[in-house]
């Protein structure tokens, strides 16, 4: 079993001032396979302390320099993607194909985007009589998800780091290995003292002891609106800045004239990708009454070949949730949708067969949900998918904005200028158009309870950076001279 004994603070691996640890679980096996501490209150303000210091140079080294040392994380986090994937695959169950492609991949892609951008993005700009410079908003606390570890951690750090501000990051509970990893990589490729820190731990010690450090200027977050709202409440003492990247509850809209059957395939796929743990699934799926019971069966067939079990296992497709308390959330979810009256068309709250052990979740198909039932409004976060029909695209339209979410969602018509009219009138943050891929320069965030602020690309780099206006005098009028 491996044990991490070490805080990383200001350059250094260091012992931290408690004696707590946490236990990191293979949710495949339900085995303990690594135990990490728990920083204090008082490890988390040394971090802090760390990251203020090491602001002032940092923030005002070129923008080329900070680009070099992006370009040696992204060839470090190529050299370790295998390293990478296998942890991801261990400690929140991601299948080995997926932890590759995905969970490895986004990463590295996105440091390399960071780097890219730094050689063109301009600081500074002139409007009218004045300069507006972009300056590092500060000392950034990045609290980071289990569901996509390393991808939310590089994101938000890579991102950070090209602004010039110095990063402490507690990354989940329930994965804290990849960023050990991270960690590692940081301190082999020589970043400056204090620019990066790291301090796991848990919510309610860590993670609210670094929110509420006056110290940090911003809070950079991504998980559940639960704990999104939490933030801001402790964040509002110091007024600090805040980005929230919350719940969803998608809504894919296949109008009349899509093909069917790829429409309903892509769509469970995109549900079932990561065991449903990804906050942008389209997990609602809105059908033409037309067409509907069609897209159930459809639905049923996708669910119900995909291949469910053991993550390492290269023809797995779905592996299990990345905790036991996050299983029991999902199966709670399954039994209400029953009780309430949704029609279950496959899946349901026994597990998968053949996996006794593992905090698997069998694929789960509803049908005939209504707008008002639980599993219609709330972010279920597994591998659960909801059909509801509509009559027309008015109707479709106000059952998809029918929800205090607006992060992401789908449109799917055989007419790419119908879908992307459509697209406009949804309240959400991001549309794919007929099953089009994140675009990783694009800003990636959402409405109303999906939070507030945007990563990736330049948008995610502005998160990070405050405008200052220096006013310079008008120029002196030309003197008229009489010829």
């Amino acid at each position: 079993m491996l044990k991490h004994t070490n805080l990383y603070i200001d350059g250094a691996w260091r012992r931290p001032c408690g004696d707590e640890v946490t236990e990191v679980v293979n949710p495949a096996t339900e085995q303990v396979i690594a135990t990490v501490p728990d920083a204090t209150p008082a490890d988390v303000a040394a971090a802090v302390a760390a990251a203020r210091a090491a602001l002032p140079e940092w923030s005002r080294k070129p923008a080329h320099e900070r680009g070099n040392f992006l370009d040696r994380l992204h060839r470090a986090l190529v050299e370790r993607a295998d390293d990478i994937a296998a942890t991801v695959t261990a400690e929140m169950g991601a299948p080995r194909k997926l932890s590759s492609s995905v969970q490895a991949g986004l990463p590295i892609a996105v440091a390399e985007s960071y780097a890219r951008l730094l050689e063109t993005y301009d600081f500074e700009e002139r409007v009218g009589t004045s300069l507006v410079v972009k300056e590092a908003v500060g000392v950034v606390a990045a609290i980071t998800p289990w569901n996509y570890p390393l991808h939310q951690v590089v994101a938000k750090v890579a991102a950070a780091l090209a602004a010039g501000c110095t990063v402490v990051l507690k990354p989940s509970e329930v994965t804290p290995l990849n960023a050990y990893v991270l960690a590692e990589i940081i301190d082999a490729i020589g970043l400056p003292a204090g620019v990066f820190n790291l301090v796991p731990g848990t919510g309610p010690v860590t993670g609210e002891a670094l929110v509420a450090h006056p110290d940090v200027d911003m809070v950079s977050f991504t998980g559940s609106t639960r704990a999104g709202k939490r933030i801001g409440e402790l964040a509002a003492a110091t007024v600090k800045r805040v980005a929230l990247e919350l719940g969803g509850k998608s809504a894919n809209i296949i109008l009349p004239d899509a093909g069917l059957d790829s429409a309903v395939r892509e769509g469970v796929a995109n549900v079932l990708s990561n065991s449903g743990q990804t906050c942008t699934a389209w997990t609602r799926m809105l059908v033409h009454r037309d067409s509907y019971e069609r897209a159930v069966e459809l639905a049923r067939v996708a669910a119900e070949s995909t291949v469910v079990g053991d993550p390492t296992d290269e023809r797995t497709e779905v592996g299990p949730v990345a905790s036991a308390a996050q299983r029991h959330r999902v199966r709670a979810y399954i039994t209400e949708g029953i009780e309430q009256g949704a029609r279950l068309v496959t899946g349901g709250v026994e597990p998968p067969d053949g996996l006794p052990t593992g905090y698997y979740v069998r694929p789960t198909v509803f049908a005939d949900v209504t707008e008002d039932m639980t599993i219609a409004q709330e972010e279920i976060f597994g591998p659960v998918i909801v059909l509801m029909p509509y009559a027309d695209e008015e109707e479709a339209l106000r059952i998809a904005n029918n929800s205090p979410y607006g992060l992401s969602g789908a449109v799917f018509s055989a007419d790419e200028e119908r879908a992307v009219t459509f697209a406009r009138r949804l309240d959400t943050g991001m549309v794919h158009i007929n099953g089009a891929r994140l675009n990783l320069l694009a800003p990636f965030g959402g409405h109303k309870q999906s939070g507030n602020g945007r990563e990736l690309g330049v948008h995610g780099l502005e998160e990070f950076l405050q405008p200052k206006a220096l006013q310079l005098p008008a120029p002196a009028a030309t003197a008229r001279t009489t010829p």
